[in-house]
């Protein structure tokens, strides 16, 4: 299935590059400061854009090291021990060779079982939670075991743990008994909800740079000062709902944890990863953090029109620093059955070159 993930910008990547070919045709370096899936990051290295990305979860940093740091399958060079006596085809590829061994490892009733399927125990909830089957929870379990056991035994390198993590997290989400987000899960499992977990392959591209890409992973107004491009784009939350909340469990599989299942829904503690453009407060102080101390003059910024600051507001602040225009995009809405909000919103980006 791939990405569900609020607000991913995939759709708008032609319109996003073509805003940056007409910004500057010279563009060189494009600083994506907050960049959720990555597969923005991924548009822009294959129209031969040298790229700068970041974001402050820790699976984005993961699919960032695909999308831009991968162009073919790692080696996998120490896999062999491991694999030889897992009648395992020799003739496959070694990435091919370590997803069929995580496929069959023997499930495990762990952390995912318990806080996460409904045959679990869970600490904090009144309930069982059902966002996994009890068989794709154990089977959760004893892969992000395994992957963990193969980076401490140094089996394997850090771009290859990156990799498998990416990749564990793409195929849990596919199976995932939600509706978007991991806010909470549906009542009932849904077919989906039901297929078996599997590792599948990612794809890799060799299109445009392959080469000169930085991935970090931090708050963007503390990671701005750091980086330097030609174009800087900025694809902010727009409303109250925070992003470390709303995807913890797949923060929970990036950063290898088991952090304390918070009530019904089962949070993660996620307020080291708080986001003040949540905040009508303190949306502003982000922005000009962000704007003052970049190596950067020129700004693409995505907005909405649901956003907590109106667009005209947003306009008024940002030409403090300079010279600001923006292009409407009309684009289709996510709607839920008694939504009674038109079907289209209006998209903005905003081009603000710095004085």
């Amino acid at each position: 299935m791939g990405y569900r993930y609020i607000g991913s910008k995939d759709k708008l990547s032609d319109i996003i590059i073509s805003e940056i070919h007409r910004i500057n045709n010279n563009t060189e370096t494009v600083i994506d400061l907050m960049a959720g899936t990555g597969l923005l990051s991924l548009a822009l290295r294959e129209n031969n854009f040298k790229v700068v990305a970041n974001d402050v979860m820790t699976y984005s940093y993961h699919h960032l090291h695909l999308h831009l740091l991968l162009s073919k399958a790692p080696d996998f060079n120490k896999i062999s021990s491991i694999v030889k006596n897992q009648n395992l085809d020799n003739k496959k590829s070694n990435y091919t060779l370590i997803l069929d061994y995580l496929n069959n490892v023997k499930p495990i009733k762990g952390y995912f079982f318990n806080e996460f399927s409904p045959e679990g125990n869970p600490i904090n909830a009144t309930k069982p939670r059902k966002y996994y089957t009890a068989e794709n929870a154990a089977k959760i379990d004893a892969i992000r075991k395994e992957i963990k056991s193969l980076k401490k035994r140094n089996l394997i390198t850090d771009i290859e743990h990156s990799l498998l993590l990416h990749d564990l997290i793409m195929a849990s989400n596919d199976i995932a008994n939600i509706a978007g987000t991991y806010g909470h899960y549906l009542s009932k499992f849904v077919k989906r909800a039901e297929s078996p977990m599997l590792l599948y392959q990612s794809k890799f591209s060799n299109l445009g740079q392959t080469e000169g890409h930085q991935v970090f992973k931090g708050y963007a107004e503390e990671i701005a000062p750091k980086l330097v491009g030609d174009i800087c784009y900025i694809d902010p939350p727009y409303i109250k709902r925070q992003y470390a909340a709303n995807y913890h469990i797949l923060e929970t599989l990036a950063r290898e944890d088991e952090p304390e299942a918070i009530g019904e829904s089962g949070l993660r503690p996620w307020r080291d990863q708080y986001s003040n453009f949540c905040s009508k407060v303190k949306i502003r102080d982000s922005f000009d953090k962000i704007i003052t101390s970049i190596n950067c003059q020129d700004f693409l910024i995505s907005y909405s029109e649901d956003g907590l600051i109106p667009i005209s507001d947003l306009i008024l602040f940002l030409s403090n620093y300079g010279t600001v225009s923006k292009k409407n995009i009309e684009y289709k809405r996510f709607k839920s059955n008694n939504s009674k909000k038109e079907s289209t919103l209006n998209e903005y980006l905003i081009h603000l070159k710095k004085d």
